[in-house]
């Protein structure tokens, strides 16, 4: 074919009839590189819009009906709304333009037809031209000799060549490169924060968090969790690129703006293997119907992509309240301090305050309610706090979130833990996990809990395949730590050393990855070579009071028994003026030898109902030695538990 054109050319001595770069006022469109430009500055304009604008210029003054818009750029694998989708392209195109439909400079519309450029359009060649082909030759006109004749019969054929193959690479550049599949799973790049106001990036995090959220509740969509997506922040890596690392096929990406009460939020929906734009849409709100346009993207995605909504999901949208503005900005300031403090007493005290803060502004807030009773949660597992305090707040915080909004998976996650924890009522956590996955499949953390419930429960299979579940979830973190969790409520040692191992170089830093490897180095008789891990992951997690148990237990069963003693003496002043787990303390009695403390402490355990007495005791390997102690089975009867 290239032959066909280098003879072509020479015989016609023509320049090529397709501009590389079309003018318009001070705009270029540059066809080899995929650009518009302004004065000489590129613009934010690619994919179907960018498409639409080319096939208008290289049509200029022409009617361009819908029909030929659907034919080269909405394909029939295309699995989009061909309507909403151009109507979005034209509306960016006059965005990016400056124009207007009501009074247009470049597009005119033609209802129920198409569009029509209106500009004058210059179409500039990047290589030399002939001479004028209009120029009248003086010479008298000759009788044409046979070699004449026979190009006067070729050249049509040529032209006929020309065009299909023109029209060929038209259709190329407007087709997709590969068959687009619809799209399963998708991950929510952080939104950019284009406030020119650095303090407003936890409002730009916020809003991604939120719509993660909104889109998790829809069943059949796979959504990457914030903590993975969070890693892409201020990344320059192409989205195939993205889009391989994650497992996803779509990827939606934005912006949000925040002025006073009011925001606008920009979404686009791209095609992440192909990096080809599918959809988008600006937002333009008031910050007191953030709830609701929340919901609304999530439909509007929903409906793009070709997914059905249940009636609960459809109504959500227009049973979104409107909110104090100034009580969900506390609220996502308190979110921001519960994902990246949630280990300190600090990080969940400022959470805490900002949740409260919003619940006084704004009493119906349910994700506050909700958000509170996360705190109060964490506060307890990471022993901020009592449980009885902990707990009676969580609980609640949670119940209140459900009575104003009983959709919130997360809050129904919270009470699954409860019931599991603190009550001891597993027929009631089984019914609350059910429900949470129900209304949020995607919600990693809820996944990870639900798998070490399974293990738990002692359901191997079941755990580990929600385990995959939750890694899939969350593809950019190591998910060893759960893992790490199931091997050790299954007792299963030696796989909790694979896991751990993993965990550990993965994320050396991890504190919980050395203390599973310590208790799976314990549970497999290597002793000795647990200790490090355990020193390692005291240091690490500046003293948790489990790693320091775990600890003083191995010095113990070694023989180094001043040293696991001096950890008790430690632990015991801190009784008066801050919360220790008596749990702990009785594990370190257990290695010591001296079971009448051991059950002195495991019995203020459970007077307390400690988090620890639901979490550890059917694994702990400390407390082997106890288990054959008719107390013990006194015990477990009392818990409701099953030895």
């Amino acid at each position: 074919m290239i032959v066909l054109l280098t003879f072509l050319e020479v015989e016609m001595s023509a320049p090529a009839t397709a501009a590389p770069i079309l003018r318009f006022d001070v705009f270029e469109l540059d066809n080899r590189v995929g650009e518009l430009r302004k004065n000489g500055v590129k613009l934010r304009l690619r994919g179907q819009p960018l498409q639409v604008l080319t096939i208008l210029l290289e049509r200029a003054g022409d009617v361009v009906t819908r029909e030929d818009l659907r034919a080269q750029i909405w394909t029939a694998d295309t699995f989009v709304d061909f309507d909403h989708s151009l109507h979005n392209a034209i509306a960016r195109i006059r965005e990016t333009l400056g124009d207007s439909a009501e009074t247009p400079r470049y597009i005119e519309t033609l209802p129920r037809r198409g569009y029509r450029f209106i500009g004058q359009v210059e179409g500039i060649q990047t290589a030399g031209i002939s001479a004028d082909s209009n120029k009248k030759s003086a010479e008298p006109p000759q009788v044409a000799t046979p070699t004449e004749q026979r190009r006067a019969l070729i050249l049509p054929l040529f032209v006929c060549v020309a065009i299909a193959l023109a029209g060929w690479l038209t259709w190329r550049r407007f087709s997709t490169h590969s068959v687009v599949l619809p799209i399963r799973s998708i991950a929510v790049l952080p939104l950019q924060n284009l406030s020119g106001d650095a303090s407003q990036e936890y409002f730009a995090d916020g809003m991604t968090e939120e719509l993660i959220t909104e889109l998790s509740r829809i069943h059949a969509l796979k959504v990457i969790s914030r903590t993975s997506v969070m890693e892409y922040k201020g990344t320059r890596k192409h989205l195939p690129q993205i889009a391989r690392e994650l497992g996803v096929d779509g990827i939606l990406e934005g912006s949000v703006i925040r002025e006073g009460d009011q925001m606008r939020i920009t979404v686009q929906l791209l095609d992440a293997p192909n990096d080809r734009h599918l959809w988008s849409e600006d937002y333009q709100r008031p910050l007191r119907g953030i709830l609701s346009l929340q919901r609304e993207i999530a439909q509007a995605i929903a409906q793009q992509i070709r997914l059905q909504l249940t009636p609960q999901q459809e109504a959500g949208v227009k049973a979104a309240r409107a909110v104090n503005p100034l009580a969900y900005e506390a609220y996502l300031r308190g979110r921001f301090y519960l994902n990246t403090q949630y280990t300190t007493s600090q990080g969940l005290n400022a959470a805490t305050s900002y949740f409260e803060e919003a619940i006084r502004k704004d009493p119906n807030l349910a994700l506050a309610y909700a958000g509170l009773a996360d705190v109060y949660l964490n506060m307890a597992f990471y022993r901020h706090l009592s449980p009885e305090r902990a707990y009676r707040s969580a609980k609640e915080a949670v119940h209140k979130a459900l009575e104003l909004d009983d959709s919130l998976g997360e809050a129904h996650t919270v009470l699954a833990l409860l019931s599991w924890q603190y009550e001891w009522d597993l027929p009631s956590a089984e019914r609350e996990f059910t429900q949470a996955i129900t209304l949020a499949p995607s919600y990693d953390c809820l996944r990870a809990y639900h798998s070490t419930y399974l293990a738990w429960s002692g359901r191997r299979a079941e755990a580990l395949a929600e385990t995959t579940k939750a890694r899939e979830l969350n593809p950019g973190s190591s998910f060893a730590i759960s893992e790490s969790d199931i091997y050790f409520q299954l007792r299963d040692y030696a796989g909790l050393v694979e896991a751990s191992r993993r965990g550990v170089a993965s994320d050396p830093n991890e504190w919980l990855e050395h203390y599973f490897l310590g208790i799976g180095y314990e549970g497999t008789g290597k002793r000795a070579d647990a200790i490090p891990e355990y020193q390692m992951a005291v240091k690490m997690s500046d003293g948790d009071q489990d790693a320091t148990a775990m600890l003083a237990h191995a010095y113990a069963t070694i023989g180094r028994r001043a040293e696991a003693e001096k950890i008790v003496r430690n632990f015991k002043p801190k009784l008066k003026d801050d919360y220790v787990s008596p749990y702990m303390i009785a594990t370190i009695y257990a290695g010591l030898g001296d079971k009448d403390r051991a059950f002195e402490f495991l019995e203020k355990a459970y007077q307390q109902r400690c988090l620890d007495i639901a979490w550890h005791m059917r694994s702990d390997p400390r407390i082997d030695n106890l288990r054959s102690d008719p107390r013990f089975q006194n015990l477990v009867r009392r818990i409701g538990l099953t030895n």
